[in-house]
């Protein structure tokens, strides 16, 4: 199975970093290209969670419409996604290093037809670059000063 991972090295508190990956509004505000984010159920945050994502991919808008199926509070969440004939299956995971904290990301790809199965290989490459962006946009959000991060929804950087 075609995957991606990408790790960074954050200087913030482990529970900092979980709640900026694990809260949509939080991810939302941390990533700059997600322009949108609309919640599909009554459940917010955790398991459950349904929401279509709005990004600019390549100058174009492109949504998506994910579910977090697995959540463990500072530890990890899973997002999953179907889109194009693939599964995409994303685990984020905080762990303390130090004084702040290592998040590594592993996108697992799911091809469920023969074109996918084509496509993936090639996606990947566009997928990895666009993730390491996320992973960058997540760390400077994370590693702001204190009194700006402790709001709820902080504005974007």
């Amino acid at each position: 199975m075609p995957s991606v991972t990408v790790t960074r090295a954050i200087e913030a508190p482990a529970d900092v970093v979980f709640r900026t990956v694990a809260d949509i509004g939080r991810f939302s505000q941390a990533v700059p290209h997600i322009v949108n984010v609309e919640f599909l159920s009554e459940v917010r945050s955790g398991v459950g969670t349904r929401f279509r994502e709005t990004r600019v991919m390549n100058g174009q808008e492109a949504s998506t419409e994910l579910e977090v199926t697995e959540y463990v509070e500072n530890d990890h969440v899973r997002i999953v996604s179907e889109a194009g004939g693939t599964v995409w299956d994303t685990v984020f995971t905080v762990s303390p290093a130090g004084e702040g904290t290592e998040l590594a990301m592993v996108m697992d790809a799911r091809p469920q037809t023969l074109s996918a199965r084509l496509a993936v290989p090639l996606m990947l490459r566009m997928v990895k670059g666009a993730v390491a962006k996320d992973m960058d946009a997540v760390k400077a959000y994370c590693e702001r000063p204190a009194a700006e991060s402790e709001g709820s929804d902080p504005p974007k950087p």
